[in-house]
């Protein structure tokens, strides 16, 4: 996949280079990425179709299992908009020259859990035991950095595992079957999944105390967002509304679970956990001077590499489409 990803970048750098940035387009379609088992209250706009009203063109949404292959679609030309691309993934592509940019956060959440196998007796106090074993973990993902963040904090040596790239659901598989002693997950039938054999290695109680958290981004291509602001402007804004308008109400919960590939109840629970920012907290919070979005994005690529540039990470963020 990192052949693939790679391979990828370069033609569409080349490619964006022969373009000019003040090309006239117009489209009469814009594609978009999202997760299933991720619940969000703009997929209320998106069965009801408000994105398309509003935008005045027809929004195909696909669904992806990581941020990594959201990244390889846009890049290929597939998908213009990604909802909810995990940060980790969104950086290591910029980190390997991919032409994208963050535009908004989709939401905050608690870090993904790392579930360790029933019976293996380890847990946060003594988590040196993990030495050894062999984990499921989505690279690139949200889930790879909350393992990484965990691993560190817990001063695990991470170099003595065996680490398999597996998406949530076939992590999963692998803990309940012992092909792995932990899995790290993401998505709420991947993590229910994960729960009826395994254990969080950490507590929200204890993640809190670590300050380990995590959000996702909205990340599009920089064709797209070139030649077309106001699409862009306008998906944003129904988005906002959406947010705006969740009560929690049972037909809400209802409409996002069908969608969403889960039930009622575990969308319920989800959501529960997560925080959707307006677009004016977007702003003052992620997005101002002293925001998080730039450092959080630049911290999150020391983790993965120590060369990360976070001035050039902080230059593919561009927050004046929330305006």
């Amino acid at each position: 996949m990192k052949h693939n990803l790679k391979a990828a970048i370069l033609a569409t750098a080349s490619a964006a280079v022969m373009a000019t940035a003040s090309a006239s387009y117009a489209t009469d379609s814009v594609n978009a990425a999202f997760f299933l088992e991720w619940a969000s209250p703009n997929q209320i706009a998106k069965v009801d179709k408000a994105y398309d009203d509003a935008m005045g063109v027809d929004v195909n949404w696909t669904d992806f299992s990581t941020g990594v292959q959201m990244t390889e679609a846009m890049l290929s030309g597939d998908i213009d908009i990604s909802y909810s691309q995990g940060l980790a993934p969104f950086v290591t592509a910029i980190q390997q020259g991919a032409p994208l940019k963050m535009v908004a956060v989709a939401m905050m959440y608690e870090a993904n859990d790392c579930f360790v196998k029933n019976g293996l007796g380890i847990d946060a106090s003594n988590a040196s035991e993990l030495e050894g074993k062999t984990v499921a973990v989505p690279l690139n993902t949200m889930a790879d950095f909350a393992f990484k963040s965990y691993m560190n904090h817990l001063d695990v040596d991470m170099s003595t595992m065996t680490i398999v790239d597996q998406a949530p659901a076939d992590g999963a598989v692998s803990l309940a079957d012992g092909s792995v002693d932990m899995a790290c997950i993401f998505g709420g039938n991947s993590s229910k999944a994960a729960g009826e054999v395994g254990t969080p290695i950490m507590t929200s109680e204890q993640k809190v105390e670590a300050g380990i958290g995590s959000f996702d981004v909205v990340s599009v291509t920089e064709k797209f967002a070139t030649e077309n602001p106001d699409l862009l402007r306008t998906f944003l804004d129904v988005t906002d509304e959406a947010n705006k308008a969740w009560a929690f109400t049972d037909e809400q919960l209802a409409k996002v679970a069908k969608d969403a590939g889960m039930s009622v109840e575990d969308t319920r629970s989800q959501m529960e956990g997560m925080i959707f920012l307006s677009e004016e907290d977007q702003k003052t919070k992620f997005f101002g001077p002293d925001g998080v979005a730039a450092g959080a994005a630049a911290a999150l690529g020391v983790v993965f590499s120590d060369a990360s540039d976070g001035t050039s990470i902080a230059k593919t963020i561009d927050a004046s489409f929330l305006d």
